[in-house]
């Protein structure tokens, strides 16, 4: 029994509790995240809607509010920032690429007046990112097709896509390739010119606006199809097949927190929690405490990797 609690005693100094820092996140009403060290996601921007982007630098926990920017997201290393401009320049739409160590910056056009490309993913190899296009037809907006930027090369290249639904949008999948909702399901395609290289049937849409990948690009959350009383599901990717529904109802999914997790926005009484759900559906983590009306102002969040699962 002594060396039981010698052994027990030892582990405890060996493995100490991870530190948490609560940081303030301005413009959100109080909000404040709960951070620790260890944490395989690493909250690097926030907005309210287009009109308030907030950035963490690369050293640092005080985000600012970017005033020339309608969104922001952080490459999979941490290097760079995609940076989609709040208004044109000459004509064109563009993607503002930020080297957050050096503070060098790129504008590379994408789209031309009328159209924007926007809602930036980035491939997980940290080489490109996908945008969505746009524009504005008799007053509701309906998606064209996508814009893939090489941001080595300071290239953008633009596909249309025909018959897309008005609220389509586009994710790398791990593989290099694109997808986005198609009827009842998902669709992947070839980022160099549309082709259809796979189609998910009747699988649900996808979570969206962060990767809805699990890290070990095995499986994919959606929204459970309508025959399913579950919410979310989680679709095999060598199947094709949904491999399990999840029991929860949350407001919004932003991505995987590791193999096994996911960030979502739960309502509770008089407010909501941004939280870590394990995949039978239960809290394990309050990230934040959500108020009301910053939920209503359209809250969103990014996170960059900071290890593998």
């Amino acid at each position: 029994m002594i060396a039981q609690i010698a052994v027990a005693l030892s582990l405890t100094f060996l493995a100490p509790a991870a530190a948490q820092a609560d940081l303030v996140l301005p413009g959100t009403g109080g909000m404040k995240y709960h951070e620790k060290s260890g944490d395989p996601v690493r909250l690097t921007a926030y907005g309210l809607g287009t009109k308030h982007t907030y950035l963490r630098p690369a050293t640092g926990d005080a985000f600012t509010w970017q005033k020339s920017l309608s969104e922001a997201s952080v490459s999979p290393d941490g290097r760079l920032t995609a940076g989609v401009p709040s208004s044109y320049r000459a004509g064109f739409d563009s993607l503002i690429v930020t080297d957050r160590t050096t503070g060098k910056t790129a504008r590379i056009r994408t789209v031309k007046k009328p159209m924007t490309a926007s809602y930036a993913s980035w491939s997980r190899d940290g080489r490109k990112v996908a945008l969505t296009v746009e524009q504005k037809t008799g007053g509701t907006w309906q998606v064209l097709g996508f814009t893939v930027v090489d941001v080595r090369a300071g290239t953008a290249s633009t596909v249309r896509v025909a018959g897309l639904p008005r609220r389509a949008g586009f994710w790398w999948s791990p593989d290099g390739n694109l997808v986005t909702m198609f009827g009842t399901g998902l669709r992947v395609y070839r980022p160099s010119d549309g082709t259809v290289l796979r189609t998910y049937t009747n699988v649900g849409l996808p979570t969206g606006p962060e990767d809805s990948y699990a890290p070990s690009g095995k499986r994919l959350t959606t929204w459970c199809p309508s025959r399913f009383k579950e919410q979310v599901c989680l679709v095999d990717l060598a199947t094709g097949a949904i491999a399990q529904r999840v029991a929860v109802k949350p407001e919004a999914l932003f991505g995987w927190w590791d193999d096994g997790h996911l960030i979502a926005v739960m309502p509770v009484k008089g407010g909501y929690r941004l939280s870590v759900l394990d995949l039978t559906g239960r809290t394990t983590r309050v990230l934040a405490d959500v108020p009301a009306a910053t939920w209503a102002a359209e809250l969103w969040v990014s996170f960059a990797r900071t290890r593998v699962s």
